[in-house]
């Protein structure tokens, strides 16, 4: 997968022009809403709880540890300031080679994501045909540091549309599938819970200026 690992700039480049005739660049204008007009990428961005918060970088799947800081950030929040758990907000961005923790296993299964974005099973040892991160977390992570854990405690997690955009893709390049099939069934397979933003990039920057710390989570 070097093609995907090195993000050859051309070939991305090449990538998001093509996204005006796929309908990727009709979610742009969001990113220039966020101090105007109300959008789904706004008001997800409005819904991040919290006098104290956070939004978590997941540029990487990193085995979990994403999902390990954002419950690292709600179980210790609370004693640092004497405050409520209610008052830690966390918001976790999934971009880049993490796109796939967002997905359910269906998409796992029929794209072979485990093997695309060299993810394993901690259960089989066996690149994953499932969403490791999602129901369960295998040791040593808790179970409640499963994200659909997460998601339940108020955490809020969006999904990068360019990512999902270039990496599916590559994925129909590499099966003989038509592009706008694979994306589409990709965005079906979003994990409930997940919204989207027209790209981790402007989600992460909207966040901050909604009152968010950023901090990179790999």
């Amino acid at each position: 997968m070097d093609q995907m690992n090195e993000l050859n700039r051309r070939g991305f480049l090449g990538f998001t022009a093509a996204a005006a005739t796929i309908g990727l660049a009709a979610a742009a204008p969001a990113a220039k809403a966020a101090q105007g007009p109300s959008t789904p990428f706004t008001q997800w961005l409005d819904s991040i709880p919290g006098s104290h918060k956070v939004v978590l970088d997941v540029r990487e799947p990193g085995g979990g540890m994403g999902n390990a800081w954002a419950w690292v950030y709600l179980f210790t929040g609370p004693k640092a300031y004497e405050m409520a758990e209610g008052d830690m907000g966390v918001a976790m961005v999934l971009r880049h080679n993490a796109i796939p923790l967002a997905l359910g296993d269906a998409a796992w299964a029929k794209y072979k994501l485990g093997e695309m974005f060299k993810i394993d099973d901690p259960a089989t040892g066996k690149p994953a045909v499932r969403n490791p991160f999602y129901a369960t977390m295998a040791e040593p992570f808790l179970p409640d540091m499963a994200l659909q854990k997460l998601i339940e405690r108020g955490v809020k997690v969006v999904a990068c549309d360019m990512a999902i955009f270039f990496y599916s893709g590559l994925a129909a390049k590499a099966m003989g599938l038509k592009h706008e099939d694979v994306m589409a069934d990709w965005n079906a397979n979003v994990l409930p819970g997940v919204a989207h933003a027209p790209s981790g990039v402007v989600a992460c920057q909207g966040a901050v200026e909604r009152g968010c710390s950023y901090i990179y989570a790999g």
